[in-house]
């Protein structure tokens, strides 16, 4: 059984100026915290001792994203805890029993960092914890704030000499949501008794740090932690800094450009498959997007990017989307309808409409969810993050990569630009009907492209590409509606089919209908006038310029 809360806290340590007897930095002791914000009184828990012994891969891939996994015997919570990374000063903590192995469900939410490498030991950190509560005067706990001295080894690669050091942790209780105002509060009290914020994330990435720097002083003859080490090479002077300063830098080159926009995509579809798993709600669409970006700006960029290379994980890249998509659609098309349904007055609501269409949405969601988690517990998702690693690592770049960025991004938005000014031709000169909702849906997904490569190139382009991208959002945004009517014109079909066999009113179905196809109309009249404004010729010299 694995139970989940949102860990809400701030880590202070003392500042170098306070070292102990010990060479380390120690407290100068806990301030006077009531009257912080609504503090009316500190009230002691004790004090209690907690082993902890965190995992990690030989490579450290979660240190590296900022997530802990440990195993801890002592407090209130032992057992397994994993902490995933949320938002500032925020991460969501998974618990699970005591026992042995990895529980399956903290595994299953690793995977996409963790892949085939094995977890093992990386620290063990025994600490003392002196736990006093933050009350206010109704009597209601507002925080928690542990005093913690904390002794640490590295386990791998090699055990290492312990390390000490006291900090201080100010954790919010759930029930107060972010309560920035209280941990602000605090944090003056703290810093006025000379605490700051601490360096380092969590308490592993300390220990790392320490160990690290023990190591280090020992080998450079400074005897350890604690004890100065000998001097090395003299600091660099002020001239010698300023000069390196100066020196020519390489200019923007297509391949920063182009390599930090995948780059980043990839860091989001690693980063969102614990909350797709999760079911955190739009975590489907935005990893969807991500595969779709990735995708998008290999086919833009295939000046900078070999396309010998990209084109095979293109691929697979289509493929992930495709079984997000399943969600994501249905997920789009019942929040449109329960929105035109909630749109009719009552009266014209006939029958169990809301019933059908809820036992039909959820009858759909199962099988969406498990070809979902199947893709992502497969193989060959695996390999696709493992593939995009080594990309990112070592990229096939063509002889365009090396030139400045502007000219060579500003040419591919237009050439992906010239691409959607040809399928939106042939969407406004279609007449209406299937050929016409064909043709919209070819000229929704080059606008998409330009948008995304427009996107790609802000960073060389500066507000140019960001007013490109904006316009081709505008022009997206009325494809997609009208994408999106046709879309539900089918599953309203399908929903009067079921009623009328039922014996039910279809009555409300065909007025949603209708309703639906009024919508595609109006979007159709816009689109010309629409299309005219965005495409006119000045917007396209702003790239250019």
């Amino acid at each position: 059984m694995v139970d989940t809360k949102q860990e809400i806290e701030r880590k202070y340590e003392a500042t170098a100026e306070e070292a102990g007897p010990s060479g380390r930095p120690d407290l100068p002791g806990l301030p006077e915290l009531t009257g912080a914000g609504p503090v009316a009184t500190v009230v002691s828990r004790g004090v209690a001792t907690l082993e902890a012994t965190y995992y990690d891969t030989p490579g450290r891939r979660l240190l590296a994203d900022g997530i802990t996994l440990r195993h801890r015997t002592g407090g209130d919570d032992e057992g397994w805890h994993l902490k995933l990374p949320v938002g500032p000063d925020a991460r969501e903590e998974l618990h699970a029993p005591l026992g042995g192995e990895v529980p399956a469900e903290m595994a299953t939410l690793l995977r996409s960092r963790v892949r085939h490498d094995p977890l093992r030991p990386l620290a063990h950190l025994h600490t003392e914890r002196d736990r006093k509560d933050l009350v206010d005067a109704d009597g209601t706990v507002l925080a928690e704030v542990s005093v913690d001295r904390v002794t640490a080894r590295r386990l791998a690669p090699e055990e290492s000499e312990p390390v000490r050091w006291t900090e201080v942790e100010v954790e919010l209780a759930e029930d107060r949501g972010h309560d920035q105002r209280l941990l602000d509060a605090v944090e003056v009290r703290l810093r006025d008794g000379g605490l700051h914020r601490a360096d380092t994330p969590s308490k592993l990435a300390k220990a790392l740090a320490e160990t690290e720097r023990a190591a280090v002083a020992v080998e450079s003859g400074g005897g350890g932690p604690g004890k100065p080490a000998k001097p090395g090479k003299p600091a660099k002077t002020a001239r010698q800094v300023a000069h390196a300063a100066s020196e020519p830098r390489r200019p923007l080159g297509a391949d920063d450009v182009v390599l930090d926009y995948i780059r980043r995509q990839i860091d989001a579809v690693v980063r969102l498959d614990p909350a797709v798993r999760g079911d955190v709600p739009d975590a489907v669409h935005r990893m969807r997007v991500a595969t779709r970006r990735l995708r998008s700006a290999f086919r833009s960029y295939r000046t900078v990017l070999d396309r010998s290379v990209t084109d095979p994980i293109g691929d697979e890249l289509k493929w992930l989307a495709g079984e997000l998509g399943v969600e994501r659609d249905r997920e789009v098309l019942t929040e449109r309808l329960e929105g035109r349904l909630a749109e009719l007055p009552e009266e014209l609501r006939r029958g169990p409409v809301r019933e059908r269409l809820h036992h039909w949405s959820h009858g759909r969601r199962d099988g969406a969810r498990a070809t979902v988690l199947g893709a992502l517990d497969s193989e060959r998702y695996l390999t696709l993050l493992d593939t995009l690693d080594a990309l990112a690592a070592d990229p096939p770049l063509r002889r365009a990569a090396t030139k400045p960025a502007a000219p060579v991004v500003a040419k591919a938005v237009l050439r992906d630009y010239g691409r959607l000014a040809g399928r939106m031709a042939t969407a406004l000169e279609t007449p209406p009907g299937p050929d016409r909702d064909a043709a919209v849906h070819q000229a929704r997904k080059a606008a998409k492209r330009v948008r995304y490569a427009a996107e790609t190139a802000r960073p060389a382009l500066g507000k140019p590409a960001q007013r490109f991208a904006r316009r081709m959002r505008a022009v997206q945004d009325v494809l997609g509606d009208h994408q999106d009517s046709v879309v539900a014109r089918q599953a309203l079909r399908q929903l009067a089919t079921q009623a009328h066999v039922a014996g039910e009113s279809d009555f409300t179905f065909g007025l949603l209908y209708g309703r639906e196809e009024e919508r595609a109309a109006a979007r159709e009249r816009e689109l010309p006038g629409l299309w005219a404004e965005v495409s006119r010729k000045k917007h396209r010299s702003e790239l250019e310029a």
